[in-house]
């Protein structure tokens, strides 16, 4: 294709890979994250309302969040691979992470950032178990 460039980037599960600590997963799981507990069957996530903004002050905020799900077995229908924890992120209103769970499961939901003061802003979740 004529003007067109393609990269292609490769990222490593070890060598490019942000390591919690045990102390710092406890902290997300207790401290920081909104949870909710799921119950098997399939749960829909989606974000309901809502933005986050890392620049109060006239900067129109995001919808997105990060998710974590740990502590039973669930299918995230996107991979349809089972396992006992696993990350997500909602990017938009019309993003959906649709779950399986084989196993009664933790949904986390939390921010990402460097600087706590300027952030604005919160989103709703929804969560649909059929």
């Amino acid at each position: 294709m004529e003007g067109c460039v393609v990269t292609d980037l490769k990222v490593h599960s070890r060598n490019n890979c942000y390591l919690f600590t045990p102390e710092q997963m406890q902290r997300i799981q207790n401290e920081v994250a909104v949870s909710i507990a799921l119950e098997p069957g399939i749960n829909i996530v989606k974000i309901r309302e809502g933005a986050f903004s890392y620049y109060s002050g006239g900067f129109k905020g995001e919808p997105l969040v990060i998710l974590w799900i740990y502590g039973g077995k669930v299918i995230n229908r996107k991979t349809e691979v089972e396992v006992g924890a696993t990350w997500s992120t909602l990017n938009g209103y019309d993003d959906t992470l649709t779950l399986d769970v084989k196993e009664k499961a933790t949904l986390c939901a939390f921010f990402l950032d460097t600087y706590l003061d300027d952030n604005d802003g919160e989103v709703d979740l929804s969560v649909v178990r059929i």
